[in-house]
């Protein structure tokens, strides 16, 4: 009983110190999916990323990078461009760009995988890119697309109903900051359950599940040549253990590096990085943005890329001779989340700021109403419970 409290104990503050560290990228993506929402006009949108030539890819790329954030946030921020009118392609290559083109992952990645593994995060970021051009290139259902375009402005637009004047003229208003203010409180209101649930079962996992299960799931690991149906065997399975331990990218990277410590291939590493679009919740807030038909499609187009993305990448990197040897895998150790360091100021700024918003919000006009599914709702007040008793179990020498 006592070994099951700790390890309740470790699980609870695992949750929440990865919560702390992703905070800031949160608030920073729902920030910017606000902005964008509120004072980027439609026609605007049409003109720089409203085909899928190569220009347009190109800037939908660069601004995914330039917002690059957790994967929540950068869904919000595609769903305000797609329904501005930036085609299916550029809203995706944003969508790929910010979570996957992030320079604070690439420091992660060094620091526990070395640096072919972020050689591998930003090429790949890159085929990922171009693959799934080719791949929606061929498979492009208009009819689909038009109707997850109606279904996210209908969604988008429930929460606030006014016509939205000049950008030039918003922007310089307290009208248009209140806007700002209310999409913001909006988007935490429409994912904090998904969220909140993610982040408790990653900590759970991290606390309880052995490593060595995970290890099981990747056929020929620790084998020294394995043969090509087990390197996409891994690939395939990276994943399915993705969805099982998702919480994002920056989570997972101290378990890749476990894995990678027990054999498993490259692309199998690589493949498990690349999988923080394709898991449940992500599947969900698509479902929710665009319809279940469209976001079926939308993973499954995922699926393809970034498992050939993977491939691509491990025999590549073999042509060249240069596939990182498992032997120079850094240890991993129990992380430090509450570290005095820049993620202390981010989250302190984005704190004062969510709160200044809810604030405002609640002011002008009134909290967020409604619960988006009791099922969920119950699954998310259970976390929470499970959170805070997990927490304060050595508050009663347990």
């Amino acid at each position: 009983m006592e070994s099951f409290l700790s390890t309740w104990h470790q699980a609870a503050t695992t949750s929440l110190g990865l919560f702390w560290m992703a905070f800031w990228a949160f608030g920073l993506g729902y920030l910017i999916s606000s902005m964008i929402q509120v004072f980027v006009t439609r026609e605007r949108m049409r003109r720089s990323m409203g085909t899928t030539g190569a220009k347009s890819i190109g800037l939908a790329t660069l601004f995914g990078f330039i917002s690059s954030s957790c994967s929540f946030a950068a869904l919000a921020t595609t769903r305000s461009l797609f329904t501005k009118g930036a085609g299916l392609v550029p809203s995706l290559a944003f969508l790929l760009a910010s979570t996957n083109l992030v320079i604070e992952l690439g420091i992660v990645i060094a620091v526990f995988l070395g640096w072919q593994f972020v050689v591998g995060e930003y090429v790949g970021g890159a085929l990922l890119i171009v693959l799934m051009w080719l791949v929606v290139r061929f498979t492009y259902p208009r009819k689909l697309t038009d109707k997850a375009r109606e279904h996210a402005r209908e969604a988008e637009q429930s929460g606030d109903k006014e016509e939205v004047p000049d950008w030039r003229k918003l922007i310089r208003s307290r009208e248009g900051w209140c806007k700002v203010a209310s999409r913001y409180v909006m988007e935490w209101h429409m994912v904090w359950k998904d969220v909140t649930i993610g982040f408790a079962v990653a900590g759970i996992i991290a606390a309880f599940v052995p490593r060595e299960f995970f290890r099981a799931l990747f056929v020929g690991s620790g084998s020294e040549n394995p043969a090509f149906w087990e390197i996409l065997l891994q690939s395939l399975v990276g994943p399915v253990a993705a969805f099982f331990t998702f919480i994002g990218s920056m989570g997972n990277i101290p378990l890749a590096a476990v894995l990678y410590s027990h054999g498993v291939s490259f692309a199998g590493i690589m493949a498990f990085i690349f999988s923080d679009l394709v898991v449940l919740p992500v599947l969900r807030i698509q479902a929710q943005y665009y319809g279940w038909r469209m976001a079926f499609y939308i993973v499954g187009v995922f699926l393809v890329v970034l498992v050939t993305s993977a491939l691509l990448l491990h025999y590549g990197f073999a042509v060249f001779g240069v596939l990182p040897d498992p032997a120079t895998t850094k240890s991993v150790v129990e992380r430090d989340f509450f570290a005095v360091d820049y993620k202390l100021v981010l989250n302190l700024i984005f704190i004062a700021l969510s709160a200044l918003f809810l604030i405002w919000r609640w002011r002008t006009m009134g909290p967020p109403g409604g619960h988006g599914g009791r099922v969920l709702f119950t699954l998310a007040c259970i976390a929470l419970l499970w959170l805070g008793v997990g927490v304060a179990l050595p508050l009663f020498g347990l």
